[in-house]
């Protein structure tokens, strides 16, 4: 069956994957100022340092329109801030060097630093082999490569750390992004490149390049038929095949403004495991696609996408998914980690205080299928969980999980049985119901707090 209102809607209210995985307003309008405000200032500072004349130009995601959210809590969003040292000719007319001009912004950025102390985490130290990078609250970082720009013939050299100057041009890259689409087909491209991005972080041992992922997605799209890329799920099923076919024969993928340059540099081991990561997502497409229920399919590509993927439509009478081969009983405990008191509820629990550990048991276990599995996931709502990237995880695997209340509002553990075969057996969504207040502590008037998280 295929769920496009589950992928994406028009309806800026309404959860699906594509509101799931993307940042939200406040935090583009957050990251935006600050590398702005960074933009500003080492653009003057190093004008005035080196007498050249300097300006910037952003790449990356970010630029492309495809920026995801981090896809587990502590990562953070990637920005990438170009710094260009503008002269005529080649990058070696002056004589400078590059590994010089990579410290001059390393340092510049560390002056800033020292004057945004309120904002900024840390300047990673030493500097990347092709970039700086500033870490700020907020979880993100924005890299900062140092380039040389002939603006007279528009053409880029990126320096090193230690391999000297590289031909690099990321302008060149995002105008040929521009121009393979129809206006009509750019809004989705950059959705199912979004999705793909995602699926890899979730899903890869080794994540590849933002870039590979953002070509080979391009690449593969454009020669599908409009039939193909009816709906955002069918179209991703689509193009998973054709980028897995053209990596089974061929492995290069080179820079389609560059083609001496090999994007792919995934080690052997990698790339094997990307194509099998694949062929996985394919089969997950196909069945999903192939279900007769709403619920069940959008608990098939739950196995793609864990809790970003949104919680199917539960059945009005008693939150569990009819008909089921087998219906889960939740008995739910909520334990303040300051207090004695206990709070209990049987598929439900709430409104529990913030700083509560919770358990989850499973309590007609005894009457699963044989060779069934039961799988756990935690899906948050609302700003506060936004705002912190955490709007869900894999819980776990067993008859019972173990997490903690940390955001206001009504999130929800969700509880799956799969058969050993992967067909899906028994849904139930446990609703958490949050107050924004914590149980006051013994001997003290101070709350504490702590996030709905996996336990460590």
């Amino acid at each position: 069956m295929q769920v496009q209102h589950l992928f994406y809607s028009t309806d800026a209210d309404r959860s699906t994957l594509f509101r799931r995985i993307t940042p939200t307003q406040p935090q583009r309008e957050q990251q935006q100022e600050r590398w702005q405000d960074l933009r500003d200032y080492l653009v003057d500072d190093l004008g005035e340092a080196t007498g050249y004349r300097i300006s910037s130009w952003l790449q990356g995601s970010y630029k492309f329109g495809t920026q995801i959210r981090p896809a587990r809590k502590g990562d953070e969003f990637d920005i990438d801030l170009g710094i260009y040292f503008n002269w005529a000719g080649g990058p070696d007319t002056t004589g400078e060097d590059p590994t010089d001009l990579k410290d001059r912004v390393q340092r510049s950025i560390r002056r800033y630093a020292e004057e945004a102390q309120d904002d900024v985490k840390e300047v990673v130290e030493p500097a990347k082999e092709r970039c700086s990078r500033i870490r700020f609250s907020g979880d993100f970082h924005i890299d900062v490569p140092t380039y040389h720009l002939d603006p007279d013939r528009d053409a880029r050299d990126l320096a090193t750390e230690t391999l000297g100057w590289e031909v690099s041009d990321p302008k060149q890259l995002w105008v040929w992004f521009q121009n393979q689409f129809a206006e009509e087909d750019t809004a989705q491209v950059r959705r199912l490149i979004r999705y793909v991005k995602m699926w890899a972080a979730l899903k890869l041992p080794q994540r590849p390049a933002s870039v590979l992922l953002t070509v080979l997605a391009a690449q593969a799209y454009m020669p599908l038929r409009a039939d193909q890329v009816t709906t955002d799920d069918l179209g991703l099923r689509n193009l998973a095949d054709a980028i897995l076919q053209r990596l089974t024969w061929q492995t290069a993928v080179p820079n389609p403004v560059n083609p001496t340059e090999n994007l792919n540099r995934l080690s052997p081991g990698d790339h094997a495991a990307f194509l099998e990561g694949l062929r996985r997502l394919i089969h997950i497409a196909d069945a999903a696609l192939a279900a007769h229920t709403e619920q069940e399919t959008a608990l098939i590509w739950t196995e793609a996408f864990d809790a970003f993927f949104p919680a199917p439509v539960a059945a009005p009478v008693g939150n569990a998914l009819v008909p089921v081969a087998f219906d889960p009983q939740v008995e739910v405990q909520a334990r303040p980690g300051n207090s004695q008191a206990v709070f209990a509820g049987t598929n439900r629990i709430g409104p529990i205080p913030k700083d509560c550990t919770i358990t989850f048991t499973l309590i007609n276990a005894n009457h699963l299928p044989a060779g069934a599995q039961v799988r756990w996931f935690v899906r948050n709502e609302g700003e506060e969980a936004e705002l912190t990237n955490d709007l869900g995880h894999v819980a776990g695997q067993g008859t019972f999980a173990t997490e903690h209340s940390a955001y206001q509002g009504t999130h929800h553990m969700d509880v799956v049985i799969i058969s050993a075969l992967g067909a899906v057996l028994g849904f139930r969504r446990v609703p958490v119901q949050i107050t924004g207040i914590p149980m006051p502590r013994r001997n003290t008037s101070r709350p504490g707090y702590r996030r709905f998280a996996a336990k460590r």
